[in-house]
């Protein structure tokens, strides 16, 4: 056996840990917000620290040496016992905390994330703050892998065992029709079916909702048009193109067409998501409870409040838990 040369180091279990989940070294490297040059660096050093080949990064996709793979198996739990003692220490003291990971859904990027993170900031002075925005689905991977930290997004279904869950809001759908076309004393769904249905991408758990829900009460609607904007969507319904169905946080993420359409519930069985903030079980100790109080109010004043202020019909489709 070759003789180790360097020290084993956290940072270098999380490149080999990013570079064995992805199997690329490109790929470790987006996900670490680092260099592909410095992952392979970093994992050269710790291949010298343990006296071994610990991947084929020849192979594409990179492969795990019979090392590599006993070294994955005992390398996540260095990092799950660093993330514990990391978090006792900031426990102990939450001025201390020196790093925070944050996950936000797309729907809060504008309003919510910079008052929280403004806030976080005033009270953790040497912390560093990383910000990850996107769709759900992709907040719970980064979650899973470890990338973040803490995230808030929709819940997409079952709870796992290892995550903890704080909910924050309940943001119920409604259907976003062209201004004046329906005339809401009348059979509503009868003249929404005249139209064509703007439909959020299935390509996003919302999306695969929305369809499910329809599929589930044999509704088939006609739909040319299945776009992942927001803006988009709520252009041509008020263009007169057709109508849609979203939720008010979609609606408040493009109020500026809000006087060229309508709003209302819909007009068969109600659906609804869930907003809440998840983390790792156990190991931020108190600090997601304590970061989704800091959100509770933040999200009345910025979302809650201005979207029933701006459709005031849709009153009880959001509501804070």
């Amino acid at each position: 056996m070759a003789e180790a040369t360097g020290k084993l180091t956290l940072w270098g279990v999380e490149v080999f840990i990013a570079t064995a989940d992805e199997r690329s070294i490109t790929a470790a490297a987006r996900r670490l917000g680092a260099s592909p040059s410095a992952v392979s660096q970093q994992l050269t050093n710790l291949e010298n620290a343990m006296a071994v080949t610990l991947l084929q990064r020849n192979s594409r996709p990179v492969l795990l040496t019979p090392a590599g793979e006993i070294f994955r198996r005992r390398a996540q739990n260095i990092l799950n016992e660093a993330e514990h003692v990391r978090a006792e220490l900031a426990m102990s003291d939450l001025a201390a905390l020196t790093r925070f990971r944050l996950g936000m859904i797309e729907d809060f990027e504008a309003d919510v994330t910079p008052q929280l993170l403004t806030q976080m900031a005033g009270e953790l002075k040497t912390c560093q703050f990383l910000l990850e925005t996107g769709a759900s689905h992709f907040l719970y991977d980064q979650l899973d892998t470890r990338a973040v930290d803490v995230i808030v997004a929709a819940e997409m279904g079952a709870v796992a065992d290892w995550m903890e869950v704080h909910p924050l809001l309940d943001d119920s759908f409604v259907v976003a029709a062209p201004k004046g076309a329906i005339d809401q004393k009348g059979d509503v769904f009868k003249q929404l079916k005249k139209l064509p249905l703007v439909q959020y991408t299935t390509r996003h758990y919302m999306g695969r909702m929305i369809a499910s829900h329809l599929a589930r009460q044999n509704l088939r609607l006609a739909h040319r048009f299945e776009l992942d904007s927001y803006h988009a969507i709520l252009a041509m319904v008020g263009q007169g193109t057709g109508w849609t169905i979203l939720t008010p946080l979609a609606l408040m993420r493009a109020r500026r067409f809000a006087l060229k359409i309508d709003v209302m519930e819909l007009p068969f069985e109600p659906l609804s998501r869930r907003i809440s903030l998840t983390a790792r079980a156990g190991v931020l100790q108190d600090m997601p409870a304590q970061v989704a109080e800091k959100l509770r109010p933040v999200l009345q004043d910025t979302v809650i409040g201005p979207a029933l202020a701006t459709y005031p019909q849709i009153e009880g489709s959001i509501k804070l838990l």
